[in-house]
């Protein structure tokens, strides 16, 4: 089942007295805040509550946020740490073969001869292409690099990804 909610920022801390937040963008669209007219925190109930957007600074690659609802040190230091979502409704259109990382976290990876391999644990960003942390079905961590060359088929609705084993791979 795919998430309702995409993250796309984690609250690293307070700014200023007023209740401004610092925040890591974690989308590829930095700028993708000036879209937003809210966006969704967790609480302490782990519950979303919806926070409206007062207005957005960029500094290098850091998104400095000033929620309506947040106005002083105190309120922003409650969110520290706390993850930015938004709804998938909300979220930038994908190109064709391009897929949210919350979707292939947990694919079923196969080989072309549908020998299984192990399931996506992680999604690693390294600059070039991204690689897929797979967990394989003895214990062991296998990196397979996100390149047409290796996966040659990823199906969301079955939660499956089919790649071509290159040699050395595994």
């Amino acid at each position: 089942m795919m998430a309702q909610h995409l993250i796309i920022g984690q609250i690293l801390k307070p700014r200023g007295l007023k209740g401004e937040i610092k925040v890591f963008p974690l989308t590829d669209v930095i700028d993708r805040f000036n879209d937003l007219e809210y966006v969704l925190i967790e609480n302490s109930a782990d519950e979303l509550k919806k926070y409206d957007i007062e207005y957005v600074k960029y500094q290098k690659d850091i998104v400095y946020i000033k929620l309506e609802q947040v106005n002083s040190v105190d309120e922003a230091e409650r969110l520290r740490e706390k993850y930015i979502k938004i709804s998938r409704n909300d979220a930038i259109p994908l190109e064709e073969g391009e897929y949210f990382i919350c979707d292939i976290v947990g694919l079923k990876v196969y080989d072309e001869e549908s020998k299984y391999i192990g399931e996506i644990q992680d999604v690693i960003k390294t600059g070039s292409n991204d690689v897929y942390s797979v967990n394989s079905h003895d214990g062991r961590e296998i990196l397979i690099p996100a390149i047409k060359k290796v996966v040659k088929n990823i199906d969301l609705e079955k939660r499956t990804m089919k790649i071509q084993l290159l040699e050395g791979l595994i």
